[in-house]
């Protein structure tokens, strides 16, 4: 991560120009979400160390529910172009439409909470699916709250992690736990896509 990125950095900007960290500490995570491979996490506990927990969650969520949000928007709005088939027509990309818009609210949002999810991939795909806006929204919110409130916890007291051994060991947890889950579900997820997509064949070929 380059050094202007770095988390102290970050704390001097937050203490030196108020409003110029309170206005970066929305921004970063909002820009993540255009250019995924941002470190979201580092933001996060920038965040958290720099204006405590609750208001360093605050900010990091608001950034990251309304740069997912614009993301989808502009998707929804512009992806069918014709300079976006390259990504619409692959193969892959048309089954996680169908997917999405067959499951709906429950799988997107138990993905979301993950942090190792691809979340700009999750954008791009609902923004290209027939799901409301309003749902998408809904998922964002409660994801993201779940997901940025728990970095936010690790991030707020890293000094802790070293003076307090059981924390680490519950940090390490929370993250195989999240990494785990995050897999199981979206293989599970899969296994389900592609069963449906079976079904789906076998039926259209006994009309035929």
């Amino acid at each position: 991560m380059p050094d202007w990125l770095s988390i102290d950095q970050f704390q001097q900007l937050a203490e030196q120009h108020r409003v110029i960290g309170t206005f970066g500490a929305i921004l970063l995570p909002f820009i993540e979400a255009f250019l995924p491979f941002l470190p979201l996490a580092a933001f996060v506990v920038a965040n958290a160390t720099a204006y405590g927990l609750w208001l360093g969650f605050l900010f990091s969520w608001g950034g990251a529910v309304l740069g997912s949000y614009c993301v989808f928007l502009l998707i929804r709005k512009f992806g069918h172009n014709q300079y976006f088939r390259f990504v619409t027509d692959r193969t892959g990309v048309k089954k996680l439409i169908q997917w999405v818009e067959i499951q709906g609210f429950m799988p997107l949002f138990i993905l979301l909470c993950f942090p190792f999810t691809p979340s700009a991939i999750v954008n791009v795909v609902a923004g290209l699916s027939n799901l409301k806006k309003k749902s998408y929204l809904i998922t964002i919110m409660c994801a993201k709250f779940i997901m940025i409130l728990v970095i936010s916890w690790i991030g707020a007291d890293l000094q802790s992690l070293i003076t307090k051994p059981w924390k680490s060991v519950v940090v390490v947890l929370i993250i195989v736990l999240m990494w785990v889950g995050g897999k199981y579900v979206e293989k599970r997820n899969n296994r389900k896509m592609e069963e449906h997509l079976r079904s789906l064949q076998k039926d259209d070929h006994e009309k035929l």
